[in-house]
């Protein structure tokens, strides 16, 4: 199992879990035997909007950050690109940059070819043979 199938199964294990818990704390108002209104606690008030929180920080720890810091990693190799560096495509193609433009990238293949990619096309760099 990959490690972000693994994430999301353990966060819905923690939603299904966490709700069977809260469930129970979202009783009825209940009496006393003397007519009065029985007192409740802090967590039957706010125990479901705590999970909730919970729930988001979780998700923020464990999918939302970390793609963050992908995509800053893929800009930060993106501003770094200059000639002559070997590079793979989103395609599978790799090359050597001839020339960079402002949005586009003419790449050098293996059979002496050239080919104009968008810069965004850039998956990474390949390290020279």
């Amino acid at each position: 199992m990959t490690k972000s199938k693994f994430i999301t199964v353990g966060l819905i294990g923690i939603i299904f879990i966490g709700l069977l818990l809260v469930s129970g704390c979202l009783a009825p108002a209940t009496t006393n035997a003397d007519g009065t209104a029985a007192t409740t606690t802090w967590y039957d008030q706010y125990g479901i909007f705590i999970f909730i929180i919970i729930i988001f920080g979780l998700m923020y720890l464990f999918m939302i950050r970390p793609q963050r810091k992908k995509q800053k990693e893929q800009q930060q190799m993106m501003s770094e690109l200059q000639k002559g560096d070997d590079v793979m495509t989103t395609a599978g193609i790799y090359g050597r940059i001839e020339s960079i433009d402002e949005s586009t990238i003419v790449l050098k293949l293996e059979s002496g070819a050239t080919m104009r990619v968008v810069r965004s096309a850039i998956a990474g760099k390949r390290a020279r043979e």
